[in-house]
């Protein structure tokens, strides 16, 4: 199965901001220390309406945020990940300590197909060498318009906060600076000041089936499958020229940063997407160690169900192999 979605070739490139473009256009006000925000999960009137809003890939092609999650090729469990802008070091951080405790090839193996977006603020031209930065293995996507970090409810904040424990391997200094050098080496290109606004912080969205059923296809479903191979070759936006709309999604678990560091823990991350173990710790134990206790975001998602399914086809295999064993 493909991890990234086909790029959605029928929808044509939004008008370019204006050169005067405000922040304020899209965001709520500044503020100031910890954001004082909320966790609740999207309603679908809320995903309705930022469905069709747009995102660019490396290649310089734009798809609707809905092809992320829902649709041919797509995983039907979808988590999203909004970082910061491409230079900030903390949200670089947070990718490589991500992708030491969980691999494409953990989240395609659960019992319901899963992978991971990602979204940053800034141009699409700095996604490859974002990718090389970190060492992501997901797809990575740029929305400098920020339409969707506002309809979604994240906000804007340079207040740091706590240390988290993804950053145990980098010190406060190290991810400064590292975003500094980087930025010195679009100078050339003209892409140092097209990174994003520093200010707008993320967050994380889960995307799961709204039936919440276990035992379906790989990959999202289609609602027609009665489409012949051309029509399936020929599909455009979320079904634009073809009945090719996927199972219905919703959000289950979300978490909005409040913090430039206030990206949900990998042991959180691990647990809510159902897979086994804790992740890989670093040299801060006692972070790590309080990031096993404390979750930051809110929902209830289909790991249990698929916990439960694990722990029953258990069952079955001990009961099966002391059959066997004559015992």
């Amino acid at each position: 199965m493909d991890a990234p979605p086909a790029a959605d070739t029928a929808l044509p490139p939004p008008p370019a901001p204006k050169e005067d473009y405000q922040m304020q256009d899209v965001n709520p006000p500044d503020f100031k220390g910890s954001v004082e925000t909320n966790d609740e999960i999207p309603s679908q009137v809320v995903l309705r309406a930022v469905e069709n809003h747009t995102v660019i890939d490396s290649a310089g092609k734009f798809h609707t945020f809905k092809s992320l999650y829902s649709g041919p090729n797509v995983a039907r469990r979808i988590l999203v990940i909004f970082i910061r802008h491409f230079f900030c070091g903390n949200c670089q951080e947070y990718l490589r300590t991500l992708s030491a405790s969980i691999t494409p090839e953990a989240l395609l193996a659960l019992p319901v197909s899963t992978f991971i977006a990602v979204i940053g603020c800034g141009s699409h031209e700095l996604i490859e060498t974002y990718v090389k930065e970190t060492g992501c293995r997901f797809p990575v996507y740029a929305d400098p318009t920020r339409r969707l970090y506002a309809d979604l409810g994240m906000v804007r904040t340079l207040s740091m906060g706590p240390r988290p424990a993804y950053l145990q391997n980098r010190t406060v200094a190290h991810t400064v600076v590292s975003g500094i050098v980087q930025g010195l080496k679009q100078v050339k290109s003209g892409l140092a000041t097209k990174s994003g606004d520093q200010k707008q912080v993320g967050g994380e969205f889960l995307f799961e089936p709204v039936s919440r059923t276990l035992e379906t296809p790989i990959q999202t479903p289609l609602l027609n499958g009665d489409d012949d191979e051309e029509e399936k070759r020929d599909v455009g936006l979320d079904g634009a020229g073809g009945n090719r709309k996927g199972e219905e999604k919703c959000v289950t678990w979300c978490h909005r940063m409040r913090t430039t560091r206030d990206h949900a823990e990998i042991p959180e991350l691990m647990e809510i997407l159902g897979l086994e173990g804790t992740g890989a710790p670093g040299r801060d134990l006692k972070r790590w160690e309080k990031a096993l206790s404390t979750r930051k975001g809110t929902g209830l998602t289909m790991a249990t169900q698929m916990s439960s399914q694990r722990s029953l086809r258990g069952s079955v295999d001990t009961t099966k192999t002391a059959v066997e064993d004559g015992s």
